[in-house]
């Protein structure tokens, strides 16, 4: 399609400039806009009235793939297409070597650059609302977890302070059944009286295999710490607060991998390819060893596109499991990548740590990697690489993972 006019559009928390210039590099305006409702309207406007054509033949640059300003654009018709902001410092080099930097003359950089290396940018299309919702509560199922950790560390804490005996029950401090158990026995005073079939219908409530009543109430009653007077009540206190939040947090990371599952199955019926893929994504993915609801929501949402064309080497990439070479006359540097998202490069890291644990090939070549010398993560980077490369050939045949089929060598 013939491109009648380039716009460069720098985005902040408060006010956008853009700058629209036509095929030749001619300027032909500037200027800056509010973020809210009508701010965003009068970018469109300006932008169509500016530029004297149709929005389907104006090409917007800005370096965000993602945010109102990009919905608002590709509303109104816009070509909008998204660059890396280290790039975008690369191309600010052609106009100045002073380093000076300013809105007005980013939004030239992004504009002019669109114009003569539209190569470097990448074309961006509408989301799925289910694809966008599965990315939200994948995020949102990341953050629960992580605060879950933190308040279980904070529960440990207290009772490390006066009451230990209740920290050796229990690797996980933030299951339901040990808060229910430090409700029933809050302290070591509380052990010594309490009644043997009181803490097995506990037990037989909770479904706890490990310890029966006169067991885990032998280990309740052990010698207890001697602290200073009002210690025992002030952790009481703080516990409580904790086990509030701790609760909430539970039921809504249930909510969260529900949500996750039945957003996965949504998402996966969008890319369905009754030719080249005869079985649902979701299904030939959750075949692969290691990938569970998150690992599954965060590859079909964080790499959807990815995903979708079955294309490994992106993939790959986009995960950081593929180093950055660095060569320059006599010397020679391969460094891990950074330039990945953060919430995939878990995923993906967890992914192959799992895989590791249940699949034999997995593991073999993963003691392999380790006696050649390579460390642990990176190690699983290379297990995550093959296995990335396995799941796109599956994707793309519709076969679901056969633990006993041998592994092809890898190419030179």
């Amino acid at each position: 399609m013939d491109i009648a006019a380039y716009v460069g559009v720098d985005w902040a928390s408060t006010t956008h400039y853009a700058f629209v210039m036509d095929a030749d590099g001619r300027k032909l305006g500037h200027r800056a806009f509010a973020h809210s409702g009508d701010g965003l309207a009068d970018l469109a406007r300006w932008i169509t009235s500016t530029a004297d054509a149709e929005p389907t033949r104006i090409a917007i640059g800005i370096e965000v793939p993602h945010g109102p300003v990009v919905e608002s654009l590709m509303d109104a018709g816009f070509m909008v297409h998204a660059l890396n902001p280290k790039q975008l410092d690369r191309f600010r080099d052609r106009f100045t070597m002073a380093g000076a930097k300013d809105d007005r003359r980013d939004a030239l950089v992004l504009a002019d650059a669109l114009r003569t290396d539209r190569r470097f940018y990448r074309l961006l299309e509408p989301m799925h609302p289910s694809i966008i919702e599965l990315r939200e509560w994948s995020r949102m199922a990341e953050d629960l977890s992580a605060e879950r950790n933190r308040l279980a560390n904070r529960f440990r804490h207290q009772l490390w302070r006066y009451y230990p005996q209740l920290l050796d029950v229990s690797e996980d401090w933030a299951a339901p059944w040990m808060l229910d158990l430090w409700e029933l026995i809050p302290t070591p005073a509380t052990a010594q009286v309490v009644r043997t079939t009181t803490v097995t219908k506990l037990i037989k409530r909770c479904q706890v295999k490990r310890w029966s009543a006169e067991t885990l109430l032998e280990q309740l009653r052990g010698t207890p710490l001697a602290v200073a007077p009002g210690v025992t009540e002030a952790c009481i206190l703080h516990c409580r607060v904790v086990i509030q939040r701790l609760r909430l947090i539970t039921v809504q990371l249930k909510t969260a991998m529900k949500e996750l599952s039945r957003l996965s199955e949504a998402v996966s019926d969008l890319v369905v390819d009754a030719v080249r893929s005869p079985a649902r994504r979701a299904e030939v993915l959750k075949s692969i060893p290691g990938v569970g609801p998150v690992v599954l929501a965060a590859l079909l949402s964080e790499a959807h596109d990815a995903v979708t064309r079955c294309d490994a080497t992106a993939l790959r990439r986009l995960s950081g499991v593929v180093p950055v070479t660095r060569r320059s006359g006599k010397q020679y540097l391969v460094v891990m990548r950074q330039a990945c998202p953060h919430r995939l490069r878990t995923a993906v890291f967890h992914w192959a740590r799992v895989a590791v644990m249940h699949d034999f090939h997995s593991r073999n070549r993963y003691a392999v990697l380790r006696k050649r010398g390579h460390s642990h993560a990176r190690a699983l980077r290379s297990i995550a690489s093959r296995l990335i490369g396995v799941a796109c050939a599956m994707l793309q045949t519709g076969e679901l993972f056969d633990p006993n089929r041998a592994p092809q060598p890898a190419a030179a």
